[in-house]
Parts: C-alpha cells; sequence; structure tokens
C-alpha cells in the first residue's frame, strides 16, 4: 500500500472512530444507563440498527392477531414494543403446532415498583394469555445482593415482595414457575451456567444479547426476543427514575393523592406558559409527559387521539390532560394494590414450586 493511500484510510479510520464517538455522546444505551445528549430524544432507529434488531411493524401486529385470534394488546398497536430479534421464528413454529415458553425477570432492588418495571410484567401476561404458553420468571436477588451492597436476607426478603406484585398482575399459577437465584442455582441449572461461562469473556455486553450468541454454541435455539421503548421519568424524557428520588415515577404503592400531587407538580408539560398562548400555539406533544403515560395506559385508542388532537390545537388544557391521566393511573394502581393485598405467602410459595405445570400449553 502506498503512503498516500495508507493516508486516506488512516483518515477514514479516524473519520469514523469520530463519528461512532460522536453518535455514543449524543445518546448512551445499556443495562445501567439511558441518557440522549442535552436533553434530546433516544433515536430508537438508530439503536435497532446498532443492536441488530427488526422493526416489528403492522404486518407482524397483524400475525399476531390472526394466530392467536385476540385484538393485539395496546402496547402493540401504539409502538409501545417496537422491535424484535426472531419473533417470526417464534411465529411460524407456533403455527406448525411447534412448543415455546416464555422468559422475563426482575432484579429485586426495591420494596415496591414502579409504573415502568409494570410494563414488561403486564404485557407478558398478555402474550400467556393468548398463545396459552409456560412462563418462567427469574429474580436475581444473588446480583443486586452484590451490587447493591445489600445483605443476603434483604435481597431474598425484596425477592419475594418483589413476587407478589408479579402475582398481583394475574398470571396463570398453573403455566408459571417464579424462582430466585439463591434458592434455586444449583444441580443442572449450574451447571448450565458453567457451560455458559466457558463462551464468555468479560467484555461481552449481558443479559439477552449474550443469551443469542451463546445460546447456538451449546447446542440451543436462540431466544427470539422483543424489545420496548423506555418508560420516561415524570420530570421529562431525559430524566431517570430514580429510587432516591421518589417524584420521578408512580409507585405501585402509591396513593390516590400522592398520584394526584405527583402529576399536577412533577409531570412536565408540553403546554404553553399562559393560557392565551397554550390557546394560540396548542401543547408541544413530543415533550410532554402527561400525554406520553397516556399513550401506555389509556386503553381507548379513540379517547387517546381525540386528547391528543385537542390538546395539541390548544383546545384542551394542561390540567385537562393532568386531570385525565391521574384518573387513568389511580385506577391503574388501585386495582394493582387490590390484587396484591390478595397474594399471600403460601400463594408466593405455590408460584416458586419446583413443580409439574399441568395446562403447560392446554
Amino acid at each position: 500500500m502506498a503512503m498516500e493511500d495508507w493516508k486516506v484510510d488512516g483518515k477514514k479510520e479516524e473519520e469514523q472512530e469520530q463519528e461512532q464517538e460522536q453518535e455514543e455522546s449524543e445518546q448512551v444505551v445499556n443495562p445501567w444507563v439511558v441518557s440522549a445528549k442535552e436533553g434530546g430524544k433516544i433515536d430508537y432507529d438508530k439503536l435497532i440498527i446498532k443492536f441488530g434488531c427488526q422493526k416489528l411493524d403492522e404486518s407482524l401486529v397483524q400475525r399476531i392477531e390472526r394466530l392467536t385470534n385476540r385484538p393485539s394488546h395496546v402496547f402493540l398497536r401504539r409502538g409501545v414494543f417496537f422491535a424484535h430479534r426472531d419473533l417470526n421464528e417464534i411465529l411460524n413454529a407456533y403455527e406448525r403446532g411447534e412448543k415455546f415458553y416464555l422468559y422475563t425477570g426482575r432484579g429485586p432492588s426495591s420494596e415496591a415498583l414502579h409504573l415502568g418495571h409494570l410494563i414488561p410484567f403486564m404485557f407478558t401476561k398478555y402474550l400467556q394469555d393468548v398463545f396459552r404458553v409456560p412462563l418462567v420468571i427469574q429474580l436475581t436477588d444473588d446480583e443486586k445482593c452484590m451490587w447493591k451492597n445489600l445483605s443476603v436476607e434483604e435481597s431474598r426478603r425484596l425477592a419475594r415482595e418483589n413476587a407478589k406484585d408479579i402475582i398481583a398482575c394475574g398470571f396463570d399459577i398453573t403455566r408459571t414457575f417464579i424462582f430466585a437465584d439463591f434458592d434455586y442455582v444449583g444441580g443442572e441449572f449450574y451447571r448450565n451456567m458453567v457451560r455458559v461461562g466457558k463462551h464468555v469473556t468479560l467484555n461481552k455486553d449481558p443479559y439477552f444479547r449474550m443469551t443469542r450468541d451463546v445460546a447456538p454454541k451449546i447446542g440451543y435455539q436462540k431466544p427470539a426476543l422483543i424489545e420496548s421503548l423506555f418508560f420516561p421519568s415524570l420530570q421529562g424524557q431525559a430524566g431517570k427514575m430514580s429510587a432516591s428520588d421518589p417524584n420521578s415515577a408512580i409507585y405501585v404503592t402509591d396513593s390516590s393523592k400522592i398520584i394526584k400531587n405527583k402529576v399536577n407538580r412533577y409531570a412536565f408539560s408540553g403546554g404553553q406558559d399562559s393560557i392565551e398562548n397554550h390557546r394560540k400555539h396548542g401543547a408541544n406533544l413530543e415533550v410532554d409527559i402527561p400525554i406520553k403515560y397516556l399513550g401506555f395506559f389509556l386503553d381507548d385508542d379513540a379517547e387517546l387521539e381525540s386528547i391528543r388532537r385537542e390538546y395539541e390545537a390548544g383546545r384542551m388544557l394542561t390540567g385537562e390532560v393532568k386531570k385525565r391521566l391521574i384518573e387513568v393511573l389511580s385506577e391503574l394502581v388501585e386495582r394493582h394494590q387490590r390484587a396484591r393485598s390478595a397474594v399471600s405467602e403460601e400463594m408466593v410459595d405455590a408460584f416458586m414450586a419446583v413443580r409439574p405445570l399441568p395446562n403447560m400449553f392446554a
């Protein structure tokens, strides 16, 4: 290679590195941090490319409806779950009459879940119901013990408390197995961990991407994945829900009074600074948190579209949108609290018992 060629190639490589550094500085998405530059939006199209996903488009939503003979979940209709890996492979298998199971989990590091934590479990319940398949839920109490500096006893206690919130989502006990690592790791499970560990280096991206990389190497099929949008903090989409700031999120333990106070005081508004300006210019729906939360939790598509249209035009005020959101969230949380109060220690034991699941695919 001539010197000039080397310079050109070297310059191209340097420019590519600079572009990558600039892109990474604009948004960071990994298992621990989700942030966009200067309060901007997460670019989900870039995430799809970066993580090698496929867009979950309308044709897939319609195929799920056709195969299950059930209406699609609101999270599918509105693109809350927006990307996937190999979902078509699972649907192909289902269409051929083959079996599959669902897997999800929770790292139990807090006493109560917030609404963002509930979203994957609400959607998983829908998948279990419409496909009538078994579900495995892993509680990584060992991981939280080590990373959050919790005692073993406290980590195990939080796992059971979180299990109660998960059970309250309405999962079918005849098709659901919940386990906590501290209680379950050993035997064949531990042997599989060692098999996986032999194919993992310290620079591996954790969780599901690693699973898909390793599974074929130890003789298993790659799991199909489905990914959702990030659920924003009350203070704005650039903010992060944090246990250290109880006003950044709505928790399933919040009373209606607390929900009303949090939404009215802390939910970031895209409305204008005066009624006159709002009537004239309307709301900025791109940054308005009440509208975003209604997009997750208001079931009625027609009502949501009406609110968006009237609010954006300035005919509906911020206070009116927040009032409707308070109603929706209060009903959701109160319903969850009623279901949670009915979950006994014996019920937790039953969900976490190692046992046959007689109706797994019934």
